[in-house]
């Protein structure tokens, strides 16, 4: 049996997967597209945009760092949101999703789930973050020291055995 927690907006379950999550989270920006689709009637490009990423996009990544999907059912799910954004423009219907996120000047949510990790591990390796590096990750000592072609910031991830700690931070933002 798997109980589920929520705790400051995120919601996890006792096996550590976040489907339950991406399902809420579809949800409300779902809803979040349909007030803003329904309520705007001259749909300027630009304006849809930043309403866009300013009213729904919050939705599918708050926290991602937290709980980042990575089964393709969920990022697919959270990624039909966007897509449904896409086509409330007429000109851009017929083309492929690639080509409405380049005319829009959007990235997909997994790019942006890729590109936040970095942010964070940024954060820390700079000292700009509460927990630091050493926390989450180990640097290289090799035979010949610390230091790898010039530089020692090198980082290796602990060994997992289970698929949870596979997809956990620190092993997700070295795997890229």
């Amino acid at each position: 049996m798997v109980s589920v927690e929520r705790d400051l907006g995120v919601i996890i379950a006792s096996n550590l997967k976040v489907a339950d999550h991406c399902q809420q989270a579809h949800a409300t920006a779902n809803r979040m597209l349909g007030l803003v689709a329904r309520t705007v009637k001259h749909r300027n490009i630009s304006i849809m945009v930043h309403l866009y990423k300013s009213l729904v996009r919050p939705h599918l990544e708050y926290s991602t760092s937290v709980w980042i999907p990575h089964y393709q059912k969920d990022k697919l799910l959270l990624e039909k949101v966007q897509r449904r954004f896409t086509r409330l423009f007429d000109d851009l219907r017929s083309r492929e999703y690639k080509d409405r996120l380049k005319v829009l000047k959007l990235w997909s949510l997994e790019e942006r789930c890729h590109r936040s990790d970095l942010i964070e591990l940024f954060k820390m390796a700079r000292g700009l973050f509460a927990i630091p590096l050493t926390y989450f990750f180990k640097f290289s000592t090799g035979p010949f020291g610390s230091t790898t072609r010039g530089h020692s910031w090198k980082l290796i991830k602990a060994h997992s055995n289970t698929d949870t700690r596979l997809y956990f931070f620190s092993s997700r933002v070295l795997n890229r």
